[in-house]
Formats: structure tokens, C-alpha cells, sequence
């Protein structure tokens, strides 16, 4: 399987990346569009011409961010919708409010590090929101993606992953920490293992109707995800990221240039009819047994077998939360 190459790279912006691209007519949803990434991916994809709503958890803070990106780019605001993904309520209500076709669905909302804690439905707060949420919005969102793709070919999901898939595997016994001892770095990596293994499977199951889902890494960037980790490890990591960057071992980017693979993943000619992969700076991840800095993507990640069984038991969560 050849790895997609294309001519941007971790310099890129995502304005840069659709330059030539025209969405003009396409319908697309981001979430957590309110901030870090999320709001530049709108940018670029409302720039490019696509009809786009933010789905978000602070409508006014989204509001705002509609009104700068119709100002910046001389188009139509964007539509601002409530979404929390950690309460399955407010996905099924957002999945209920939809109409029409759906050509992308981005997947960038997350959480980071957080203290243990649960969804409203009582998962664990990272994989819930991370994996469970979005899968509960993609599967609710399936018709209106396959809607988009007989319209026009083809619809995408783009799933925001991590470096952090690198933790051990997902551990589909205990995926709440119920035997095991909470580590807030191993739960948002399980999550973000679960977001590539969610793009491997959607890919698998979706492909013949036009949809396809790839995943993607956006780089080292200064966001509000980091809002749970304490000022001495946000102190540290600034330093060292510094340092690293100074030998040349490491470069940190800026919000535009972070969303630059979400917004290529999404829109490029390049990955028609491509799926189950995972991307960086703009360019398909090489498969390594050890991340090389941020680089690389692990094969656990990859594993069809495990994504097809992690699908499995979360459609069952998700199934059973309804239920009760």
C-alpha cells in the first residue's frame, strides 16, 4: 500500500491547503469548533467555500467565532450548534436536529489529561468524550454522510487523534479503569488509540457507500487542551519543547499551521476513496514500533481486528447507556 505524499508539509497552514480547493455546496460539521484547531479548520473549510456548522459546547463563544470567520473569509457565518460529548443527550438531540445531506464530519473535540471522573452516562470522562461521543455522532450522523456521498461522490470523517495513541493498547476489558489503577496520560491515550481504530473500522464498514474516515496526528501546539495539566508541568514542557526546538529535534506550531492535516485530511484529491489511515504534517503517517519525537503511528492503532471488536463493544455501551 503506498503512503500518500503530498507537497505541504508541518510549515503548511490550513488556509495554504485549500487554496485550491472548492467546497463550494458541501455541508460540513466540526467539532469543538470553538476553539484551539477546531476554529481554524472552520476557517479554512468556510474559506474554501463549505456551508459549515460548529457543533460546541459554549454556543457564545461559538457565536463569536461564526462572526470572525464571516468576516475574515467574506462568507456566510457559520451555523453554531450545541454539542457536549460527553452527554449522549446532546449528541442525539444535535443527530435528531439534522437535515439534509453531510459531506464532512470533523472529529476535533477532545479532552486531555483530566482528572478521573465520568460522562453523564458514566463512562470514563476521556474515552467518552474522545471515542464514544464522537462514534455516538458519526453512527446518528451515518444516513446524512451516506446522503452526502451519493450526491457527490464521497464523504469524509476526520478523526483527531494523537502521539499519545502510543500508550499500550486499548484494554477492551477494562476500558473505564474499573480494575486497574487511573493514570490520566494512559486513559487520553487509550482514547486517541481508539479514535484511529474508530477511523479504521468506520472505513470498513462505510467504504462501499462513498464514506470514508482517516485519522490524523496535528503537530505539537499551545491549545487549551492542555488546560488540565498544572503550571509546573505546563512550565516544564515549555521548556523543554524550547529546548528541542533550538537543537532542531522539534517544531511547534502555530493554531493555523496545527490544523493544517485536519483540514487535508478533509478536503484533499489526494486521499479519494482513502480511509483507515492516519496522517502528519500533511502527509500519511509511517508505520514504527517506537514514535520517533511525534512521529509515527504504532500498529496496535492500525489493527482491523481490534477495531472491528472495539466498535462492537461500544455500540454496546453506547446501546446499553440509552437503554437505562
Amino acid at each position: 500500500m503506498t503512503r500518500i505524499r503530498s507537497p505541504f508539509d508541518d510549515r503548511s497552514t490550513a488556509l495554504e491547503v485549500v487554496a485550491d480547493v472548492d467546497l463550494t455546496g458541501r455541508r460540513a460539521v466540526v467539532t469543538g469548533g470553538a476553539s484551539g484547531i477546531g476554529v481554524e479548520t472552520a476557517r479554512a473549510l468556510a474559506h474554501a467555500g463549505a456551508q459549515v456548522t460548529l457543533a460546541v459546547r459554549d454556543v457564545g463563544a461559538g457565536q463569536r467565532v461564526a462572526e470572525d470567520i464571516a468576516e475574515s473569509s467574506g462568507r456566510p457565518a457559520p451555523s453554531v450548534v450545541p454539542l457536549d460529548l460527553a452527554d449522549l443527550t446532546s449528541v442525539d438531540a444535535l443527530v435528531a436536529a439534522w437535515s439534509g445531506p453531510l459531506h464532512l464530519l470533523v472529529a476535533n473535540a477532545g479532552v486531555m489529561d483530566t482528572p478521573q471522573g465520568t460522562t453523564a452516562q458514566g463512562f470514563e470522562l476521556q474515552l467518552g468524550t474522545n471515542h464514544l461521543g464522537h462514534l455516538a455522532l458519526a453512527t446518528g450522523l451515518h444516513d446524512a454522510l451516506a446522503a452526502g456521498a451519493a450526491e457527490v461522490g464521497r464523504a469524509r470523517v476526520v478523526v483527531v487523534s494523537s502521539s499519545g495513541h502510543a500508550a499500550p493498547p486499548v484494554v477492551l476489558d477494562d476500558l473505564f479503569f474499573e480494575r486497574r489503577p487511573y493514570d490520566p496520560g494512559l486513559a487520553y491515550g487509550q482514547s486517541k488509540t481508539a479514535d484511529v481504530l474508530f477511523a479504521v473500522e468506520a472505513t470498513r464498514r462505510w467504504a462501499h457507500e462513498g464514506i470514508t474516515a482517516n485519522a490524523l496526528m496535528p503537530g505539537g501546539i499551545w491549545t487549551p487542551l492542555q488546560r488540565h495539566w498544572s503550571p509546573e508541568r505546563l512550565a516544564a514542557a515549555r521548556e523543554q519543547a524550547a529546548q528541542a526546538e533550538a537543537a532542531g529535534a522539534f517544531r511547534t506550531k502555530t493554531t493555523e499551521q496545527g490544523a493544517a492535516t485536519s483540514v487535508f485530511v478533509a478536503t484533499s484529491p489526494l486521499l479519494d476513496g482513502v480511509g483507515g489511515r492516519y496522517f502528519e504534517d500533511c502527509q500519511e503517517a509511517e508505520v514504527v514500533e517506537e514514535l520517533q519525537g511525534l512521529s509515527g503511528v504504532l500498529p496496535h492503532a492500525l489493527d482491523p481486528e481490534v477495531a472491528a471488536r472495539l466498535w462492537e463493544v461500544s455500540e454496546e455501551l453506547l446501546r446499553s447507556a440509552r437503554a437505562a
